[in-house]
C-alpha cells in the first residue's frame, strides 16, 4: 500500500466550483480537518442537533484522511478508544452523519467518507482511486441535471443518486522515480 501523505503540506487553494477537491491536492490537511469539524459545530448548532462525543469522534475518524471507511473500521478504532464495541455504535453515528449531510456513503466501497461540501447544496461525484483508496468529491451538478433530464423524459422522477467514478488519483498514475 502507498505511504499516506504527511499531515502538514504547502497549503494549496480552497476547492471551488471549478478547482479539484484536496483529497488529490497536496494541503494543510490539520487546517482542513480544523475546518470540518467546525463547519460541522455550526451546522449542528443552526438545525438544533446533538454531536455527541461519539458522532463528533466518527467524524474526525473519517476526517483523518480523504478515504472511505468501511463501519467495522470506524468501529474498531471506537472500539480501541473506550466508546464501546457493538456495531450499533458504528453505525448509529454514521447514519447521522450522513442523514445530516457532514458524511457520504460511498457504494462502491460499502464505506463512509467525510463530507468535504457539508451544509452546501451540492451534487458530487465520487473519484475513487483503486489502488489507494483516496476519495475525492467532484462538482457534478451538470452530470446530475443531465441525468435529471434523461429520466424526465421516461417519465421518472430521481429522489436520491449517487455518481462514482473509479481509476487513479494522480498520485498512483504517477510512475515510480
Amino acid at each position: 500500500m502507498p505511504a499516506v501523505m504527511p499531515a502538514v503540506m504547502p497549503p494549496a487553494p480552497e476547492p471551488t466550483d471549478d478547482a479539484p477537491d484536496l483529497a488529490f491536492a497536496r494541503h494543510d490537511h490539520a487546517r482542513c480537518t480544523r475546518q470540518a469539524l467546525a463547519r460541522a459545530d455550526q451546522i449542528a448548532r443552526a438545525a438544533g442537533l446533538r454531536l455527541t462525543p461519539v458522532r463528533r469522534r466518527v467524524l474526525e475518524i473519517l476526517l483523518e484522511q480523504h478515504r472511505a471507511l468501511g463501519a467495522y473500521d470506524v468501529l474498531a478504532r471506537l472500539t480501541a478508544e473506550g466508546y464501546g464495541n457493538q456495531p450499533p455504535v458504528a453505525y448509529r453515528a454514521l447514519e447521522f452523519l450522513v442523514d445530516h449531510g457532514l458524511a457520504h456513503r460511498i457504494q462502491r466501497l460499502n464505506a463512509f467518507t467525510a463530507c468535504t461540501h457539508p451544509g452546501e447544496d451540492h451534487a458530487p461525484a465520487f473519484l475513487i482511486c483503486r489502488i489507494c483508496a483516496a476519495v475525492a468529491e467532484a462538482p457534478a451538478a451538470a452530470t446530475r441535471a443531465a441525468l435529471d433530464a434523461a429520466a424526465g423524459n421516461l417519465g421518472f422522477q430521481i429522489e436520491r443518486a449517487t455518481v462514482e467514478a473509479l481509476g487513479l488519483c494522480p498520485a498512483c498514475r504517477m510512475p515510480p522515480a
